[in-house]
């Protein structure tokens, strides 16, 4: 597994977690996948440090702790206005290790001026170094979480010795339409899937445009929102102190 320049690694975590399908959850009762997806990830990452600028890519995850469930009756609210009983299963007590890298998101060319990657990188790490920019969820917002640095491949991990595990065809992640690169995605969300196989505790995952046509599926049209300091809703590199870059 091939380490890129700005890898960032971290450990996330939590009392319980649930990584759902999102595409498929369409009724009351909610099951977790054993691991974290690609997207449950990313979206940690997001909530530890995001900008349109960039595009996190997830390397790989490290299951640390032994994977074990365990099921909830949660109130939830109908649409008659009154209450029914649902299951939830959660995963209990778990651990991960996480390794990812960030790429430019080259449908934004009017945010090319904040593309300092040394600045990022440097961000990144000192937001994981205070358990992220805003709160760490592990799959859903009841499931909080936390982050601290870490090496990945350091310490013991309840699967190592597993040479191999095959989890099957699961959820990976969506396309949003601003971090397309395909053109039949372009103005589109959509979504993918992939095979997942767990070696010695650790899986690699592919990124998203490594996913074939036969594993994407075209959700729906989506409008991309724009970005800039003529829209108010962005501070570019003028605006960070030198401490802030790492310099």
């Amino acid at each position: 597994m091939d380490k890129k320049r700005n890898t960032i690694e971290f450990s996330v975590s939590g009392n319980r977690a649930l990584f759902s399908d999102p595409v498929t959850r369409v009724g009351g009762e909610k099951t977790s996948y054993y691991v974290p997806t690609y997207e449950a990830l990313k979206g940690i990452l997001s909530s530890i440090y995001w900008k349109p600028t960039i595009i996190w890519i997830i390397d790989a995850v490290r299951v640390m702790n032994i994977i074990q469930t365990a099921s909830e009756g949660i109130r939830t609210l109908n649409y008659n206005g009154g209450n029914d009983l649902s299951i939830y299963t959660y995963l209990k007590d778990v651990r991960y290790q996480v390794r990812a890298h960030f790429v430019w998101n080259e449908n934004r060319p009017e945010l090319s001026d904040d593309r300092n990657e040394h600045k990022h990188h440097n961000i990144a790490r000192r937001m994981i170094e205070r358990g992220g920019r805003r709160d760490i969820f592990l799959g859903t917002r009841e499931c909080q979480g936390d982050v601290e640095p870490c090496v990945f491949s350091e310490g013991s991990g309840v699967y190592d010795s597993v040479g191999e595990l095959d989890l099957g065809y699961m959820f990976h992640g969506f396309t949003y339409a601003d971090e397309a690169v395909r053109e039949s995605e372009k103005g589109r969300m959509s979504v993918r899937f992939h095979h997942v196989v767990m070696k010695k505790g650790t899986i690699e995952f592919p990124a998203p445009e490594d996913i074939s046509e036969k594993d994407r599926r075209i959700l729906h049209e989506m409008p991309v929102k724009p970005f800039g300091e003529k829209f108010n809703n962005f501070v570019g590199l003028k605006e960070f102190s030198a401490e802030e870059v790492g310099e």
